[in-house]
C-alpha cells in the first residue's frame, strides 16, 4: 500500500470514477469494477516505478527517507516485480472497457515514469510535465463510459490540469527545503518568493472560468444548473482567497490552508458535477 500510494492512489480513482458516471448513460458493473481496480493498478505501477527511479533521493528528504526502499523494508527487484504485475494487470483490465481507455493510461504511466520522474531533477519544468498525465483520470474515466473523447473530456482534463498547478506548488512551498535537499527545484521561481506566488494566483484563476464553461454550453454534454453555477463559482473563489493569501503572507501556513483546501475543492467539484447531472 505504501508503494502503491494508496491514499493518493484513491483519489485518483475517484477522479476517473466521476469523469465515468458523468459520461454514462447507462451504468454498467464490469466497467466500473475495472476502472477502479485497472486505474488503482496503473497509477500503483507508476507509483513503484517512480519509487524505485528516485530511491536514493527519497532517502535523503525527511518526507521520504522511511518509504519501502530507501527504508530497506522492500528490495528494488521486489519493487520492480510488482510494479510491472500491477502494470500489465492494470491496462489489460482497462483494455477490456475499450482500448481508448487503455491507450489514454498507458499514456499516462509512460509519461510519468519515463518523462516527468527523471525530469523532477530538472527543474519546474517537470510540474507542467506531470500535470498531463496528472489530468487523464476523470477524462479517462468519461472515455471508459463512453469510447470517445471530445469536448467534454477535454474541459474536465482542463479543470484538473490547472488545479495540479496550485495543489502541487502548495506542496512544494511547504516541503522546498526538504526538496532542496535531494537537488529537486520545483516551485516555478525556484524559491518561496512573490514570482511563484504570483504564477499560483493566476493559474488558481484560470481554474474559475475553466469550471465554469459547462454553464455555458461550452462543453458538450456537460452542464450545471443554476445551483450548480452558483456552488462551483464560490468553490473557485474561495480557492482564489487561499491563493492570494499565499501571495499576500507567502508563508508555510498560508501554503498549508491552499494545499488542503486544494485537496477538498477537486472532489467536490467533481461531485457536484455528478449530482448536477442525475438531479
Amino acid at each position: 500500500m505504501e508503494l502503491t500510494k494508496a491514499r493518493l492512489n484513491l483519489s485518483v480513482v475517484y477522479s476517473a470514477l466521476a469523469g465515468y458516471f458523468l459520461g454514462a448513460d447507462q451504468i454498467g458493473f464490469w466497467p466500473i469494477m475495472a476502472l477502479a481496480l485497472g486505474g488503482y493498478l496503473v497509477v500503483g505501477a507508476a507509483n513503484g516505478f517512480n519509487q524505485v527511479i528516485e530511491r536514493d533521493r527519497d532517502a535523503l528528504m525527511d518526507r521520504t527517507k522511511n518509504r519501502p526502499l530507501p527504508s530497506g523494508r522492500l528490495k528494488v527487484s521486489e519493487a520492480m516485480i510488482s510494479s510491472s504485475i500491477m502494470a500489465v494487470v492494470g491496462l489489460f483490465l482497462l483494455y477490456t472497457i475499450n482500448p481508448l481507455t487503455v491507450g489514454f493510461g498507458a499514456f499516462a504511466l509512460f509519461v510519468y515514469v519515463l518523462i516527468y520522474t527523471p525530469l523532477k531533477a530538472r527543474g519546474p519544468i517537470a510540474v507542467f510535465v506531470g500535470a498531463f498525465p496528472g489530468a487523464i483520470p476523470a477524462l479517462l474515466g468519461w472515455v471508459a463510459a463512453t469510447n470517445d473523447f471530445d469536448i467534454e473530456p477535454g474541459t474536465l482534463f482542463a479543470i484538473q490540469f490547472l488545479w495540479q498547478f496550485s495543489h502541487f506548488w502548495a506542496i512544494a512551498w511547504i516541503a522546498d527545503d526538504d526538496y532542496k535537499k535531494a537537488n529537486y527545484v520545483l516551485l516555478p521561481s525556484g524559491n518561496r518568493d512573490t514570482k511563484s506566488a504570483l504564477q499560483i494566483v493566476l493559474y488558481t484563476f484560470f481554474i474559475i472560468p475553466v469550471s465554469l464553461l459547462p454553464a455555458f454550453g461550452l462543453s458538450g454534454g456537460l452542464t450545471l444548473s443554476v445551483v450548480g453555477v452558483i456552488i462551483t463559482a464560490l468553490l473557485g473563489l474561495f480557492f482564489m482567497y487561499f491563493a492570494l493569501k499565499l501571495y499576500r503572507e507567502r508563508s508555510i501556513p498560508a501554503a498549508r490552508k491552499l494545499m488542503f483546501y486544494s485537496i477538498v475543492y477537486l472532489p467536490l467539484l467533481q461531485l457536484l458535477l455528478v449530482i448536477d447531472k442525475f438531479i
